[in-house]
């Protein structure tokens, strides 16, 4: 039986999109049977108590920082110095139990331990240590809570990142973005909920392939899937009139299409169709509201400076963290950065170096610029990779160059703002940095905690699809307390 505050939810937004188009029994039937939360987003600005039964929320929207290929946390984040003595040395077979590895490393005949040539340091009263590589993030440390015993189950790219986005390594379920989008609504009528940033990392590595299916809404209400901005042209397509159509002229095109779309849905009564009015009236808001939201012109040069040279560059890491910055604004309530190029199966100390030299300020400025403008404490922002990488190296381990297979035992995430402690380190590993010693924190463990800073109980937050109640945490996950303030 659904959630009966859900149900009521549900009965009352396909009255709302129903109207007098149908009888009573109609809309009960449809309200059962989980087509009526079609629009439930609308009315959860009201409603979300009910729907959450969890604690107050702390944040208001979310900034994900998605470093796609699986940044090494033993060269950023999870200092192994012991290490250094046994560098070369064969990974000891107690230590790797038998786990099945890529067809990158599986027939090698060795696994050499490739200790990380990097120097760490301690940084603020917190002692976070971190990287040389990450000098910038370590001004803030004190804002940021490390949780360096991530797992997943994934070790390949595709499964992995579908796995953290959408709580499944199999494709077909909605992001978190469009699950937040679908539960909480927006706050801004005139941008969408849910907003996709793309970034290409210096590093020089192929593309890995990023699915559209990573923000889309699967079987949700497709008002709810990400729209993704890009660096050229237009920030969304079609976002300008063709030539000879003017504003007036799309005006009325749109009513047209409104008054035909509402022919159809009193025909057929198919609430998707009301979702595809909605999103013709939200293009034509944010044919106003976007070129203003990427107008950087009425940003300071201390604000600019502050993000580093590359924010003067549309499409560079830096220039969407502060577009970041300025959709957390306005009220977007979903914001998902993907920074590429972290899967360094060889050369990871020259790559490595690219890929931080990308993120390290501006990761820095966003977490500041929030927190100087009162931002922080209601936007949680976090930082992860689809897993990590192994501490053995791939191919022959050099005096100053190896690389690193991927690794899905261990990794390092870390979060700040909106509901969670500052300066602190959750969860540890092994001195190989190759099993969780202690604190396992899972994807849907991570994924349940952000609903909550969120104020949403993942258990609560369902969409019942052919016949089964699905959620972003399936049927798994455990809020973390221990890092919420």
């Amino acid at each position: 039986m659904p959630d009966p505050s859900i149900f009521r939810s549900s009965v009352k937004s396909c009255a709302i999109d129903l109207g007098r188009s149908q009888s009573r029994r109609q809309l009960f039937g449809r309200a059962a049977t989980g087509i009526g939360t079609a629009a439930l987003a609308t009315l959860l600005n009201a409603d979300v108590p009910a729907l959450a039964g969890a604690a107050s929320p702390r944040a208001k929207r979310v900034i994900y920082l998605f470093m796609h290929g699986g940044p090494s946390q033993m060269d950023l984040f999870d200092h192994k110095p012991t290490l250094s003595r046994l560098r070369g040395t064969e990974l000891p077979a107690s230590v790797r139990m038998n786990q099945r590895l890529t067809g990158m490393t599986a027939s090698q005949k060795t696994l050499p331990v490739a200790s990380s040539i990097f120097k760490f340091a301690r940084h603020g009263q917190c002692g976070a240590s971190l990287s040389e590589l990450l000098p910038q993030l370590g001004t803030v440390a004190e804002d940021l809570c490390f949780i360096k015993s991530m797992h997943t189950e994934a070790i390949n790219h595709d499964p992995a990142v579908t796995y953290l986005q959408t709580g499944h390594q199999q494709p077909g379920r909605p992001s978190m973005g469009s699950w937040l989008s679908y539960g909480l609504g927006s706050e801004n009528e005139n941008l969408p909920g849910f907003v996709v940033l793309l970034s290409r990392g210096s590093a020089a590595r192929p593309d890995d392939p990023l699915h559209t299916r990573l923000w889309g809404s699967a079987f949700l209400p497709s008002n709810h899937q990400g729209v993704s901005f890009r660096s050229s042209g237009d920030p969304v397509l079609y976002l300008s009139n063709p030539p000879g159509i003017d504003a007036a002229t799309r005006r009325r095109m749109l009513e047209g299409l409104r008054k035909l779309n509402t022919s159809q849905f009193q025909f057929a009564g198919d609430p998707e169709i009301n979702t595809r009015i909605a999103q013709f009236e939200l293009a034509n808001r944010m044919q106003m509201s976007v070129p203003e939201l990427t107008n950087l012109s009425d940003e300071t040069d201390d604000t600019l400076n502050m993000y580093g040279d590359d924010v003067r560059r549309p499409g560079t890491f830096a220039a969407n963290c502060l577009l970041a910055r300025r959709m957390a604004e306005r009220g977007v309530r979903f914001i998902q950065l993907y920074h590429r190029g972290w899967d360094q199966h060889y050369n990871l100390p020259s790559d490595l170096r690219l890929q931080c030299r990308d993120i390290d300020q501006p990761c820095a400025a966003l977490i500041s610029d929030l927190k100087q403008r009162g931002l922080l404490e209601d936007t949680l922002v976090v930082w992860s990779g689809e897993f990590g990488r192994t501490i053995y190296s791939q191919g022959k381990l050099e005096s100053n160059n190896y690389g690193r297979d991927h690794h899905g035992r261990c990794f390092t995430a870390w979060l700040a703002g909106g509901g969670i402690k500052p300066g602190m380190t959750y969860g540890g590993t092994d001195d190989f940095s190759y099993n969780v010693a202690h604190d396992p924190v899972h994807v849907h463990d991570l994924n349940a905690t952000i609903l909550h800073c969120m104020g949403i109980d993942h258990e609560r937050l369902t969409f019942k699809f052919k016949g089964r109640q699905f959620r972003l945490t399936d049927v798994h996950g455990e809020v973390v307390t221990e890092v919420l303030v």
